[in-house]
């Protein structure tokens, strides 16, 4: 057999550094780059020439190729030579299962068979190196990410079974391999690219999360995320670390692990904001659901498809207090947590709007009564109905897809648009289901249109916030808190104007909970100032402009008045690097000081606009639609002084982030309905499938 000579990936890298443990620093050889990785794991290798010199790549499979198509022909060669049965021509890989196949005996296969057999059959496996390899092994640990599967998904026989069908050739990697190679260095990959990214941000803002888990390993996770603004004035978000939190925590041990994530990223001292619910709303990643109320079809035992927490929310508070309430620890949670994150702490929007809406909903016993009967109706009618007639009222959904929807979207808000849609064409859905004792009485209509009135401006702020769909948390969108105080002003008008006959507790209690937890908004300076530089609403909210003018420019001069030159030019700095910039037209030779033009008199030098009159030329532009950032990012020169303190207010988030849309996902997993399947290092998967965007795309 024709020796063919070995191929690695490592031939266009020059190792610098090797260690005991097998971990080796190297510099591409075309552009420098370092690259730290563990011998036997190169996807990073692959994946930089794959990304950055896609020439050097081809040139790598080309070669990997024509090392395969030599060692086959030298095969080839050596069985027809000597006299052997050319059938008998493909190779059998090193390590290949020795037991029964369709292939033949001993792991040796035929041309004809061995292409679908199983590891026996002969076929040549892909060296672990192999670019294939890799990169079917890189999808594998994506798709665990993504979904949140169990590493232990890779020894499954079926799923190993499915990789001999579609590449045979795939040597699958074991549980440990992945566990504590593979993820681990995507997770550090992850961590370089963030910390690279953060010494270059010009501002950002930080999220605490805290999910109280029902495991009884730990008491739940902390996560801490970043919002920065980058060079190219988008808002980024990356979550900086996932923590479990084990034993009984205090809120001075989250501090505590909160501070040491800021060191050890270079953000200390740096964050704008920190947007931190008091003890214990953040402490949950439960969703508020309409009480009775379960979209997902009910299965043929008369059990939810899904979870029961979804319509049990009067014991959420008593569930979330025993997640780190435990040990008399409370009252000290709330102390240490105002103490340690002081002026700079802000409350979630859009949890203190759901909040509102989950004790206007707890107020009014009668309403669980007659959701839990429309919910039977639905049910009902999703089954009688042909689909066809459904997606007339549903927009397309069809009881399979309603079994579907996302754990994301189970909220009050999805759920409302589905009890909306039921009420305007319950007439319709009784006609083609037929009679029957589930049918929606005239009362239960009345009092089910009162309240998806009295709420749906509640669903349209949670609209503005989070947008239509709440499927995909891979994406960038970003929504600042500017959209806050204009939402509050809209709900008081409406709650004040709106008369509720059927169920008057549920106005009640909605007013109540929007005066204690939404209306200081009107009167902080940092939600007036976001609001006032947001270019689609200006002073137009304002019932007393002069006021919050002056509010407007205390709350300026606070934050642009250290240093505000040092700042101006680093902004303009930046900026030269980040805009584009036409070509400088040649310098005219009479504006060269001389003596012979002494006579003329000098221009003057241009004055800087103090930050009142920059926000008096501000207020009388007329409002844009256009996106906030983009006109700040248009007008920076106009307006230095306003822009600078426009980047700050910007990147604080009024929604709820990624990684607490994670914790939700995750926390079903453990559902009694999945047997409490906990994928072991959950930390990891989190911290990567919240950052997936930053490795993956």
């Amino acid at each position: 057999m024709a020796s063919v000579s070995k191929v690695s990936i490592l031939d266009y890298f020059n190792i610098v550094f090797e260690g005991d443990n097998g971990k080796i620093e190297s510099n591409c050889k075309a552009c420098g780059t370092r690259i730290q990785a563990k011998r036997s794991v190169t996807s990073n290798f692959v994946t930089h020439l794959k990304r950055k010199h896609p020439a050097m790549y081809d040139d790598f499979v080309k070669r990997k190729d024509m090392k395969r198509e030599g060692y086959s022909s030298a095969c080839l060669h050596s069985f027809t030579t000597n006299g052997g049965n050319p059938r008998l021509t493909v190779p059998v890989s090193a390590g290949a299962g020795s037991g029964a196949s369709t292939g033949g005996v001993g792991g040796a296969g035929t041309l004809e068979g061995g292409a679908g057999g199983g590891s026996g059959t002969g076929v040549t496996k892909f060296d672990r190196h192999d670019p294939r390899q890799v990169l079917i092994s890189e999808a594998i640990a994506k798709m665990i990410v993504h979904d949140l599967q169990p590493v232990s998904i890779v020894e499954n026989q079926g799923f190993r079974e499915l990789l001999q069908l579609l590449e045979p050739r795939y040597t699958p990697e074991p549980q440990h391999h992945i566990q504590g190679q593979l993820l681990p260095a995507y997770a550090y990959q992850a961590q370089l690219a963030t910390r690279q990214a953060l010494a270059s941000a010009q501002v950002l803002s930080l999220s605490l999360d805290l999910w109280n888990s029902s495991s009884q390993t730990t008491s739940g996770y902390l996560g801490v995320t970043c919002h920065y603004l980058a060079s190219d004035w988008q808002i980024r978000s990356a979550l900086l670390a996932c923590l479990p939190l084990s034993g009984g925590c205090s809120g001075r041990r989250v501090l505590a692990d909160f501070d040491e994530v800021c060191q050890s990223h270079g953000v200390s001292g740096r964050a704008f904001c920190v947007v931190a619910d008091p003890f214990p709303a953040t402490a949950t990643a439960r969703s508020c659901c309409l009480p009775g109320f379960l979209v997902p079809p009910v299965l043929v035992n008369g059990q939810s498809g899904h979870d029961t927490e979804m319509v049990n929310n009067e014991n959420d508070g008593q569930q979330i207090r025993n997640g780190h309430g435990a040990g008399g620890e409370e009252g000290d949670w709330g102390e240490s947590w105002e103490q340690g994150l002081g002026v700079s702490r802000v409350n979630c929007f859009s949890r203190s709007l759901e909040q509102c809406v989950r004790e206007g909903l707890c107020s009014c016993p009668q309403i669980s009564s007659t959701l839990a009967k429309s919910s039977c109706f639905y049910n009902y009618i999703t089954s009688a109905v042909p689909p066809e007639k459904l997606s007339q009222v549903f927009d397309g959904l069809t009881p399979g897809a309603l079994g579907n929807i996302p754990d994301s979207s189970r909220d009050w808000a999805a759920q409302l648009k589905v009890l909306r849609r039921l009420l305007d064409s319950v007439e319709f859905l009784e006609e083609m289901s037929g009679p029957g004792e589930l049918a929606l009485g005239t009362t239960d209509r009345a009092l089910l249109r009162e309240l998806t009135d009295v709420l749906e401006p509640f669903t349209e702020a949670w609209d503005m916030v989070h947008g239509d769909t709440l499927t995909d948390i891979q994406s960038d969108r970003h929504v600042s808190i500017s959209l806050a105080l204009p939402c509050v002003l809209g709900l008081r008008k409406h709650l004040s104007e709106t008369s509720a006959p059927h169920c008057p507790a549920l106005l009640t209690s909605l007013s109540q909970s929007l005066e204690r937890l939404l209306d200081p908004i009107l009167e902080n300076p940092l939600y007036i100032t976001a609001t006032t530089l947001d270019p689609q609403f200006k002073l137009t909210w304002s019932s007393n402009p002069d006021w919050h003018r002056q509010v407007l420019i205390e709350e300026l001069s606070k934050h642009s008045s250290a240093s505000p030159s040092d700042d101006l030019n680093k902004d303009l700095l930046s900026q030269s690097h980040t805009l584009p910039v036409a070509a400088p037209s040649p310098v005219s030779s009479l504006s060269r000081p001389c003596k012979l033009f002494s006579f003329i008199k000098q221009r003057p030098a241009t004055q800087a606009k103090s930050l009142e009159q920059e926000l008096a030329v501000y207020l009388r532009e007329e409002p844009t639609d256009e996106e906030a950032l983009h006109y700040w990012r248009r007008k920076a020169i106009d307006f230095p002084l306003l822009a600078q303190v426009a980047k700050r207010a910007f990147t604080i988030p009024a929604c709820g982030t990624v990684v607490q849309s994670i914790f939700t996902s995750a926390g079903r997993l453990q559902s009694p309905e999945r047997g409490g399947v906990i994928p072991k290092n959950l930390e990891t998967l989190i911290y990567l499938k919240a950052n997936y965007r930053l490795l993956w795309t």
